[in-house]
């Protein structure tokens, strides 16, 4: 039988969660500022606006925790600089680790129109030292022993190399069993042949990998397909509007559709929390995997509130993956 349109039951979530530790070398202070429209040259004013301290690792152990789920997040910064930003972390259920840096980190600019329109411009980040490096990927590795999950994630700041999640790999007993990947660029294409649990990359990001056009959910597939047998386990690759597509042992494609989209910041850092808190295996994670990135573009918050009865009944899944269904141009 062709594995892309394998069927099975939606299995039920796990009742107790367990520990996940999220690892952001790059994390970030997010300024949100939501204005009507976007005029270049003039002078605008906001309408509301918003600091958050972010990261990808940050925001998907901020989306677990206001899901009721545990987490902790590791990450480098200077802890009398973000004394106030990580005591609400701590405040909210999330603990954090912080591995002391020179520097400071980034601050970031996300500007929210009313049409929906998101634009974001990030600071490349600190520069990390190689003892930064490595006390980073040491810290990450103690934390996560009793852990369900290390979700190592987000872009690389100067300094650290560019197989700094490959390193990390090659420090866990397991990383087949652990480790969920989620990068861009160039510390994506150095894990393209590590083994890893679970991979999220997003369309743009799986092109480039397989350097293949992806024009349907069947191309799709495929190039997650190949990926797996470079070692990655379970592929979960985020369309965008389009929704989501599962590759583990079977296919499962599902839609989130929302019509009062208000930040797409942070929707996949919900995506792949989702997916972890739904058990990280096939139709019934994935499911909600998208309720929960529904609520996340919902709300003008890169983290939005917890997922909803609706958020979940909005969501549209099926593993009569329709193969011929198209996606975009790669």
């Amino acid at each position: 039988m062709d594995r892309r349109s394998r069927t099975a039951p939606v299995r039920e979530l796990p009742s107790r969660s367990a520990l996940i530790t999220t690892l952001t070398p790059n994390p970030s202070i997010d300024r949100t500022l939501a204005i009507a429209r976007l005029e270049r040259g003039e002078v605008l004013r906001a309408t509301t606006a918003n600091v958050e301290f972010a990261g990808k690792g940050i925001n998907l152990a901020r989306v677990l925790t206001t899901n009721g789920h545990r987490a902790q997040a590791v990450i480098p910064g200077n802890p009398d600089s973000l004394a106030d930003l990580i005591a609400a972390l701590d405040r909210a259920g999330t603990e954090t680790h912080v591995v002391t840096i020179e520097g400071t980190v980034r601050t970031n600019l996300t500007i929210l129109e009313d049409d929906g329109t998101t634009t974001k411009i990030n600071e490349s980040g600190p520069h990390l030292s190689a003892a930064a490096v490595d006390a980073l990927l040491d810290t990450a590795t103690e934390q996560a022993a009793d852990s369900q999950w290390l979700v190592a994630s987000g872009s690389l700041p100067p300094g650290a190399p560019a197989d700094f999640y490959v390193q990390l790999a090659q420090r866990l007993p397991d990383p087949s069993q652990k480790l969920v990947i989620d990068t861009s660029g160039g510390a994506l294409a150095r894990m393209a042949h590590t083994p890893c649990a679970v991979a999220k990359p997003n369309l743009e990001e799986l092109a480039s990998l397989t350097q293949k056009p992806l024009w349907t959910l069947g191309d799709v597939v495929d190039a997650a397909t190949e990926l797996q047998s470079h070692g990655w386990g379970t592929v979960l690759v985020s369309l965008g509007g389009s929704g989501a597509v599962l590759v583990d042992d079977e296919v499962s494609y599902g839609n989130s559709p929302a019509g009062d989209i208000r930040n797409t910041v942070g929707a996949g850092d919900a995506l792949l929390a989702g997916f972890l808190a739904g058990g990280a295996k096939g139709p019934a994670a994935l499911h909600n995997a998208l309720a929960w990135a529904r609520a996340a573009v919902r709300s003008t918050d890169t983290v939005g509130p917890p997922c909803t009865d609706e958020d979940r009944s909005a969501v549209t899944m099926t593993t009569d993956v329709p193969l011929d269904m198209s996606v975009g141009h790669g």
